[in-house]
């Protein structure tokens, strides 16, 4: 079971309840429920579809890396969003689901992903506008440059964590 609460996120504000499914693209993958913990929640605060690169540092982090991604002291983690993707963050409404935790284990403890089995009823919905300064107020160093790609390259080749969602989307 999970320590502390965790979220489902989506661009649908009715979902009554969650049934375990494959994932669109890969339907050879488990049949699960997804849920993310409070943590890397707010990597989350964004339309469903759009490319985001998430990275900080840890303990293995070195200080040139530190340098060189702008790691500031205090930051959660560090969000990068395309251009393209901006305006529609400014309109967007995303949903947070509660979800009970019992039935959750721990998938990835670096993405904070929690998968279960089970079908299960939502504990609460909130709407969620005003998503950049949501994300801000979270603590997390929100940046928006033209193209991911490049950047992502360099991320997962330093001594960084990263986290990164729907980079298949991400302009070439």
């Amino acid at each position: 079971m999970a320590a502390g609460p965790l979220y489902h996120f989506s661009d649908e504000p009715g979902i009554a309840r969650f049934v375990p499914r494959s994932p669109r693209a890969r339907p050879e993958v488990d049949a699960l429920v997804w849920a993310i913990d409070a943590w890397h929640a707010p990597m989350y605060y964004v339309p469903r579809e759009c490319p985001r690169a998430c990275f900080w540092a840890n303990e293995r982090t070195s200080a040139a890396d530190r340098e060189r991604f702008g790691i500031a002291a205090g930051s959660r983690f560090v969000m990068v969003l395309e251009e393209a993707w901006w305006e529609r963050m400014l309109e967007a409404t995303v949903y947070r689901y509660l979800l009970p935790p019992a039935s959750f284990v721990l998938n990835d403890a670096t993405a904070g992903h929690y998968v279960s089995r089970e079908a299960m009823e939502p504990l609460a919905v909130e709407p969620l506008t005003g998503l950049p300064g949501r994300i801000r107020d979270e603590g997390v160093d929100l940046r928006v440059q033209p193209r991911l790609k490049g950047l992502w390259a360099e991320v997962i080749a330093s001594t960084l964590e990263f986290s990164g969602t729907r980079l298949r989307n991400a302009l070439d």
